[in-house]
């Protein structure tokens, strides 16, 4: 048995593009294109989650209930963020949907991104090319602004963000 080192940011990136594939049929390489992601990259992570309990042995179903509570309990210890320098980028956090909808603030929240569309102060996403693998995946967006929502650590914004997840995760 292969020994398991502990997570890795992408981990919950790949997982939770899986989730958004939903019942939609998919190999390792798709998800590997459409993240960005080397597909040794996503092979190891998916050997990981299957050690860590996530995704069931045959690499194709997310633990759903697994994940969301590493997500609830878990990710904010485990990968922390704090606002840094105002930025170019792509929305994060309840900065867009849809969180957005609901939470009003001065205060924007975007990924690092060149090309983005947004200006406000930036959030260091799960891996280098979450930005540009949202702009193509709306479903996967919402997923990891609401991870975001978590990592930032407002309680306020923690707890709307993981009755979101729930909806998705169900």
């Amino acid at each position: 048995m292969k020994k398991h080192n502990g997570m890795r940011p992408q981990d919950v990136v790949i997982l939770l593009k899986i989730i958004a594939k939903d019942d939609t049929e998919w190999i390792m390489k798709d998800i590997a294109y459409e993240l960005g992601i080397s597909n040794s990259e996503v092979s190891e992570s998916l050997n990981r989650s299957v050690l860590a309990g996530l995704i069931a042995s045959d690499k194709k179903r997310v633990m759903k209930s697994s994940l969301l509570e590493f997500l609830k309990f878990g990710l904010k210890y485990v990968y922390p963020q704090r606002p840094g320098a105002l930025v170019r980028g792509v929305a994060t956090a309840h900065s867009t949907l849809p969180l957005s909808e609901v939470i009003q603030s001065d205060e924007v929240y975007v990924w690092p991104y060149a090309e983005g569309t947004d200006r406000g102060f930036s959030i260091e996403p799960l891996h280098n090319n979450v930005p540009e693998a949202v702009l193509r995946d709306s479903l996967l967006h919402k997923l990891l602004a609401l991870v975001d929502a978590i990592r930032l650590g407002n309680v306020r914004e923690q707890k709307m963000a993981i009755v979101e997840l729930e909806k998705h995760f169900d």
